[in-house]
């Protein structure tokens, strides 16, 4: 008789034999900012995720890197002062979200990754990703504003420009703008396939970024095709893309394995709002093990083909190492 239980005999030989395994090196964790000093702001429906200041923001950084997690992507919580039609505080000299990628670069240089979010859904009054006129989300209009965020993002020393808005040619947009600009060493790390999902809402709560009508499903991925996604990638790598990235993650194991199989850049997926806070309802509710059910999220992601993981697991994650 075979016998594959001689290799789960022991845990010593289980860990001998482990196929996949996530080093905290290739998590990312997400980070909310806001305006202001000495804020610590909790968000209701991402219990442990707070938006900071960017003094106390530097403070949470310190912490992780003491962790051993050096990558991070950042995302403003902007007032809706601030906000317009066309995005243009998002390239403004004087926007937060710029100071905190500069005061962070300065302090910590190349010792820590800082990925950006390029889309105009945080900083637009209607709430969407791209220019709107008459319902419609204008998709040419909406690059040069792209190319504007991105390039100054690059200039106070973003090391990678996350552009999240689905726009269709965005990428080599940004590419050229940023080329042009003299910033050829930024990388790109491309949402290629980001889904129309329902699992962002704890993120939009968190940024105020609910669209003011309609929805993104005419620039979002439909979440029943994972052919288009191939597509997108394709597209994306052709551009000039240096990442790409699948998000949400878990219910899209599929699409990460799929571009991990078609693909020789480094794959990207993004366990997302939704999937921390129904997690963390559930444990706090005690019908699971949060510590068990977290290792196991984050392992499926890599064992799919994620060579990075985005997650608000991610210091959590760091802390049981220690």
């Amino acid at each position: 008789m075979i016998r594959p239980r001689r290799n789960r005999k022991s845990k010593a030989i289980r860990d001998l034999v482990q196929e996949t395994r996530l080093d905290i090196k290739q998590l990312v964790y997400p980070l909310f900012i806001v305006d202001g000093e000495k804020k610590k702001l909790s968000i209701e429906s991402m219990p442990g995720i707070f938006k900071f200041s960017i003094d106390e923001l530097l403070l949470e950084i310190a912490d992780c890197v003491k962790l051993g997690i050096h990558s991070f992507i950042l995302f403003p919580s902007v007032d809706a002062s601030k906000k317009d039609t066309t995005a243009s505080y998002s390239y403004a000299a004087d926007n937060f979200y710029l100071k905190a990628i500069e005061q962070i670069k300065t302090k910590y240089g190349e010792e820590v990754v800082v990925i950006t979010d390029v889309a105009m859904d945080p900083y637009s009054s209607d709430g969407h990703d791209g220019v709107v006129k008459d319902g419609k989300i204008l998709n040419d209009e909406t690059l040069p504003i792209l190319g504007k965020m991105a390039v100054a993002q690059a200039k106070v020393g973003a090391d990678i420009i996350g552009p999240s808005d689905m726009m269709d040619g965005r990428v080599a947009y940004i590419r050229e703008a940023l080329n042009e600009a003299g910033y050829t060493d930024t990388s790109i790390m491309s949402y290629a396939a980001k889904y129309a999902s329902a699992f962002y809402g704890p993120f939009r709560d968190a940024l105020d970024s609910t669209p003011g009508e309609g929805d993104k499903k005419t620039y979002q991925m439909n979440p029943a095709n994972s052919i288009e996604a191939i597509r997108e990638a394709e597209l994306d790598e052709l551009e000039g893309a240096d990442f790409l990235m699948v998000k949400p993650a878990l219910p899209y194991l599929d699409i990460i394995k799929s571009l991990k199989d078609n693909f020789d850049l480094p794959i990207v997926a993004y366990n997302v709002s939704g999937e921390y806070s129904m997690l963390k309802a559930a444990a706090e509710k005690g019908w699971l093990d949060e510590k068990a059910v977290m290792e196991e999220s984050l392992l499926s992601i890599r064992r799919a083909g994620a060579d990075i993981v985005i997650s608000y697991f991610a210091k959590e994650y760091a802390m049981t190492r220690i």
